[in-house]
């Protein structure tokens, strides 16, 4: 939950910017998102080739072990869509493209904000992310609440698979000390396959709207 604080504050600080008008005047909010789209991505690229154990995990990858992402993305899509034809106000491609973030809260709402404007409307497109946003944390923060009680009803894999892209971070340890050390490996194999399909998933989505 405390990781989660600083991203709502950040949130907020910049809603209360534009709010004021105090962004820069020689930059659109079109291009701060894209810049900070194109950087997002760099991070993210570099956390990944930078994990001393990324060759080691590629490696070791078997095809039963990709089973665990797999299940997780369909689980969450198919939820998703689910929800879309509930919801008057949202379709499914929308809420499909708010859950494949797969927790990853923070370039799902940026890709999803500048994918989906020229579509939606920049309003919408921004009204969108932020559903992301708020979709994608509540996703960690509930794993992290209520990690002991789904391993007893549902088994050491089920809060992986809620985890998303968080289970080799934010959640790992939760994780680590309710389903047992031996989950670990498995834990990191699953959100870093999720945090690559990330940017495609949302893309894809967007692509529909």
């Amino acid at each position: 939950m405390k990781s989660s604080l600083p991203v709502l504050a950040m949130f907020a600080a910049g809603c209360l910017a534009g709010h004021l008008g105090q962004l820069p005047g020689w930059l659109t909010s079109e291009q701060m998102t894209t810049v900070v789209l194109g950087l997002l991505l760099f991070f993210v690229g570099t956390t990944l080739g930078s994990n001393p154990r990324l060759g080691e995990i590629v490696r070791s990858l078997s095809p039963r072990l990709l089973l665990v992402p797999l299940a997780t993305a369909a689980g969450t899509l198919a939820a998703s869509a689910g929800v879309g034809l509930l919801l008057a106000h949202r379709n499914a491609v929308e809420c499909m493209a708010v859950g494949s973030g797969f927790a990853y809260y923070s370039l799902s709402s940026v890709l999803i904000t500048r994918l989906a404007e020229p579509s939606l409307g920049a309003a919408a497109a921004a009204e969108l992310g932020t559903i992301a946003l708020m979709a994608n944390i509540i996703r960690e923060i509930s794993v992290l609440i209520f990690t002991p009680l789904i391993v007893r009803r549902f088994g050491p894999l089920a809060p992986i698979c809620a985890g998303g892209a968080t289970t080799m971070d934010t959640t790992l340890p939760v994780i680590t000390r309710y389903c047992g050390t031996q989950w670990v490996f498995i834990a990191v194999i699953h959100a870093l396959l999720l945090d690559f399909s990330v940017p495609f998933f949302v893309s894809f989505f967007c692509s529909l709207l």
